[in-house]
């Protein structure tokens, strides 16, 4: 009977959600009204003088917009152990980390119970709209989550990453279940010691209830990628362990190992049928549906960085659905994506109104007669006043500015969205990129998305070869006159010199932004420099982040990497087997 009671309903939340979105500005309204009511006494609004004052007018004269480095004092106060209300009316109970892939450093991020709830009702509501088009039975998730090292600040608070924050929640494990997507792994395998064990369990727990599972997820794409790309070496392991019943010894940690003794018992026939799977797959295409029958769809992370991991991740997914995870970042949560049936590519999420307060910045590329002062920090734009939630206009770009319930005032998250249209009055976004620059040496502005486009028309003419690219990113080299751009790439195998040159002089052609072509024309930036790394570069990667704290379910191979992230760019440089210069504009 408990359990169902605990079933979500889905018909009752998509009711909820659309009483939410029909009249969107008014909900705004009242929650912005609600978090300036609840932090009236937070010295950061004071000091502005907005001294109680709860409208949106006095809001919006007052208090200016506002990034991480505004608030970072604030916030390191707040770890350090000051009770007072610094941000909020409330103390502050745990403190977030970012994932530390873009600066190579986390960000100290203030968390409440507020966050928690944003998202539960974030994960209710999209799951609501998947159920709809997806419908579950009764089962398991084979979610390949990771939780972090937990750590206390100075003044004696826990930090730790977002995700693992959400985690160690009882609401987590409470709404999974009621959205009938509870983890197939216990908990001592999420919050393991080692993310290499806790991967192999995820892997052994899987295929334990392989009948059980109906979905497959984790946070990001790359993540699942990296899962079966494991599976594809250690699965004749694996099926040992199942026919013996006994778990490997590359299982050390005594906690793991003992909670897999209750779910791990000798299967000969299980471990049988799965060999005769794996043997009967071809390059391992279709892995996820041959495996686990009864998975509906795969999900996660798959749009901005991740988009180009999908072309891998629909490979071990054979037919199977992808659907988008919800769209939000370790300050706090924007929208749901409720059209689950729309191609990764194509994903949209609508904001929910009562979560946050939101503004838009309207953006506009500056003219070409227009000379601005440039930084290698943003890209260049003409910035107009923000504008309101429902203000907002189908087919134009925007910043988001956030003001949260958890100590986030008119705060820009640097995320550039495209509106594709309005779920009753709320707008549904589209993600377009960073709005950090990650690539410029003179007038050239190249974004991640511009980097991501540059290297799917490159590596097309790999397609032949039967070569993959593994993993990517950039650098830009200003060690010699002209600077130029450094493309690293990981492949699957060896390719041909003459394929490689091209795919060089390829990825040089394809930054089509005017002040790159114009100052590749004129030699003000060098021949763009292709540098190929040894195989496990990104691997390398990856366990320099895990190896200072960094959490898998959080991670994101940097696209970009500065000489302030020096031990990344050490691994790569290391590990170059051959460069190549582009010829394109010679």
């Amino acid at each position: 009977m408990l359990e169902k009671m605990e079933e979500l309903n889905h018909e009752d939340v998509i009711k909820e959600f659309n009483s939410l979105t029909k009249d969107a500005e008014r909900v705004q309204v009242e929650t912005l009204r609600r978090i300036l009511e609840e932090n009236g006494n937070a010295e950061y609004l004071n000091s502005f003088g907005l001294n109680g004052r709860t409208d949106l007018a006095s809001f919006k004269a007052c208090v200016p917009l506002s990034t991480h480095k505004d608030l970072e004092p604030y916030i390191q106060r707040i770890a350090d152990g000051d009770a007072s209300p610094v941000l909020t009316g409330k103390p502050i109970t745990a403190i977030s980390l970012s994932s530390g892939t873009t600066q190579g450093k986390p960000k100290f991020l203030p968390f409440n119970d507020e966050l928690v709830k944003s998202t539960m009702q974030i994960f209710r509501t999209s799951y609501a709209f998947r159920n709809r088009e997806f419908p579950l039975k009764n089962g398991k998730a084979l979610q390949f989550i990771y939780g972090s090292k937990q750590f206390k600040t100075a003044g004696g608070l826990p930090a730790s990453t977002a995700t693992t924050n959400v985690y160690r929640c009882s609401q987590f494990k409470n709404t999974m279940k009621s959205m009938q997507s509870q983890c197939c792994s216990p908990d001592e395998v999420i919050f393991g010691p080692s993310f290499d064990q806790s991967l192999y369990c995820h892997l052994l727990c899987g295929l334990i209830y392989r009948e059980e599972i109906q979905v497959v997820s984790s946070t990001f794409a790359h993540s699942i990628i990296h899962a079966f790309r494991t599976f594809e070496q250690i699965w004749e392991e694996l099926c040992t362990d199942i026919e013996e019943g006994v778990l490997s010894s590359r299982v050390t940690s005594q906690s793991v190992r003992n909670a897999m003794s209750r779910i791990l018992k000798p299967d000969p026939e299980l471990a049988d049928l799965i060999r005769k799977k794996c043997k009967g797959l071809n390059d391992w295409c279709g892995t996820i549906p041959v495996i686990f029958p009864n998975v509906k769809y795969v999900y996660g992370i798959l749009t901005g960085s991740m988009e180009p991991y999908l072309k891998k991740l629909r490979h071990y997914a054979g037919t199977l659905p992808l659907v988008c995870a919800d769209y939000g970042s370790s300050e706090g949560w924007i929208g749901a994506n409720v059209n689950p049936k729309l191609l990764p590519e194509s994903a949209t999420f609508a904001v929910l109104p009562d979560i946050g307060y939101f503004e838009f910045i309207p953006l506009r590329e500056n003219p070409e007669d227009q000379k601005p002062e440039k930084t290698a920090a943003t890209l260049l734009y003409s910035e107009l006043e923000p504008v309101g939630l429902t203000e907002v206009k189908v087919g134009e770009e925007y910043e988001i500015i956030l003001t949260s319930f958890a100590g986030l005032y008119r705060y820009r998250l640097g995320d550039v969205v495209k509106v594709m249209g309005f779920y009753n009055s709320t707008p549904k976004l589209q993600f377009v990129c960073r709005r950090s620059l990650i690539l410029t040496v003179n007038i050239d502005k190249n974004t991640e998305k511009d980097l991501q486009l540059s290297v799917e028309a490159a590596s097309k003419l790999l397609v032949n070869e039967s070569i993959e690219v593994v993993d990517f990113t950039s650098h830009v080299d200003m060690s010699s006159e002209p600077g130029h751009y450094v493309i690293f790439w990981e492949l699957n195998g060896e390719a041909k010199e003459d394929v490689i040159a091209e795919c060089c002089n390829c990825l040089d052609r394809s930054f089509i932004d005017a002040g790159y072509v114009g100052s590749r024309k004129s030699n003000a930036i060098g021949p763009l420099e292709l540098r190929i790394v040894m195989k496990g570069t990104f691997q390398k990667i990856l366990q320099h982040y895990l190896n200072h704290g960094a959490a898998f379910s959080q991670f994101k191979t940097p696209r970009f990497v500065g000489l302030s992230n020096g031990g990344v760019l050490n691994i790569l440089t290391d590990n170059v087997v051959k460069s190549y210069f582009s010829t394109a504009f010679s």
